[in-house]
């Protein structure tokens, strides 16, 4: 991931029943509470985070900062990825048990060697985009044809995200593509590209703040065969027991940070220093929303779509983004999303 996320749930204390009232979505149950000892019960989890401290990450930071990981019988460990860190690497060297990342960035890892399983998807909805200038005269993905579009690298949800859309619209070998790092809005401010791939909850909010008039083009047509950010381990590392209280947990910093967006950013801020500037809080407090809203629209939290895993397995490898075919029930599982229920 890069800059780049119905059974009650059973909560402690009115004030956090009030905030299950606010999903739609079926949700983890929770730790008894009863003083019967847990299969999470001193639990220690490690998890990574791929990308630098960052609002996106602001459900995980509520979840530490109000002790629902505690409450879940769970001891968990937030470990930000450095600038050069391989993505999965310190999964695969045991130095983490969770990492946070695209469901297509692990099943691309799969194809490497490395043992990863997705086992919940958080971001429900692909957050990639097509964001043209709203003076470029672009308004459709027919419209660049013969045009540049620039995206970081041919690498990532970025790159697999334009793929899919080149596909779909019928328009491989009719664009150029040129990497541009992550320097996207000053890539269509100053007009060096026709249009960039960019996330819908942080490219597009940027070029915003920085005055520019952008349009927003869907990658596809229809559904897009690639799965957004969720939570994976070793397949030899993946608790279901142990895991769902974890989901619990990130499921109550969800619902926390939707119902007090300004607490959530002054607990993000501690990770976050910028954040204390009201400008760059204002803007964080847009990506946080648009953020937010990644993670619904399923009925239960974390839910999985066996279907689209596996029209993802067969586009990755038609597109020869793994080198080999990786059957997708081997790249994720639903045992942790059911052991919910």
């Amino acid at each position: 991931m890069k800059k780049c996320m119905s059974k009650t749930l059973a909560l402690l204390g009115a004030g956090l029943l009030a905030l299950a009232g606010c999903s739609d979505a079926t949700v983890p149950a929770a730790h008894s509470g009863s003083g019967e000892a847990s299969p999470a019960d001193n639990a220690s989890i490690t998890v990574g985070l791929t990308y630098v401290p960052d609002v996106q990450f602001a459900p995980l930071y509520v979840a530490a900062e109000k002790g629902y990981f505690t409450k879940h019988g769970v001891n968990v460990t937030l470990r930000h990825h450095g600038a050069q860190e391989s993505l999965l690497g310190a999964l695969a060297a045991g130095e983490e048990d969770i990492v946070f990342a695209g469901g297509d960035e692990m099943l691309q890892g799969r194809s490497t060697g490395i043992d990863v399983v997705n086992w919940a998807t958080m971001y429900q909805r692909y957050p990639a985009v097509l964001i043209v200038s709203e003076d470029s005269g672009v308004t459709s993905w027919e419209d660049m044809a013969g045009k540049t579009v620039g995206l970081p690298g041919e690498y990532g949800e970025n790159y697999y995200g334009l793929l899919a859309a080149l596909k779909d619209h019928n328009l491989e070998g009719k664009v150029t593509v040129k990497s541009i790092g992550y320097t996207q809005t000053a890539a269509v401010q100053n007009k060096q590209v026709d249009g960039v791939i960019g996330f819908e909850n942080n490219d597009v909010i940027a070029m915003e703040n920085a005055g520019l008039k952008v349009r927003v083009i869907p990658l596809v047509s229809g559904d897009l065969p690639l799965i957004g950010v969720g939570f994976g381990s070793l397949s030899t590392n993946i608790r279901p027991q142990v895991y769902k209280e974890f989901l619990a947990a990130v499921y109550e910093g969800v619902q926390s940070a939707k119902q007090d967006p300004e607490a959530t950013l002054t607990i993000t801020a501690k990770q976050v220093p910028s954040l204390t500037d009201p400008d760059k809080r204002a803007v964080a407090k847009k990506v946080l929303d648009a953020t937010l809203k990644l993670y619904e629209g399923s009925s239960t939290f974390g839910q999985q779509d066996g279907a689209k895993w596996d029209a993802m397995a067969q586009f990755m490898l038609d597109q020869g983004l793994i080198k080999q075919a990786v059957p997708a029930k081997e790249a994720f599982t639903t045992d942790v999303v059911s052991a919910q229920e």
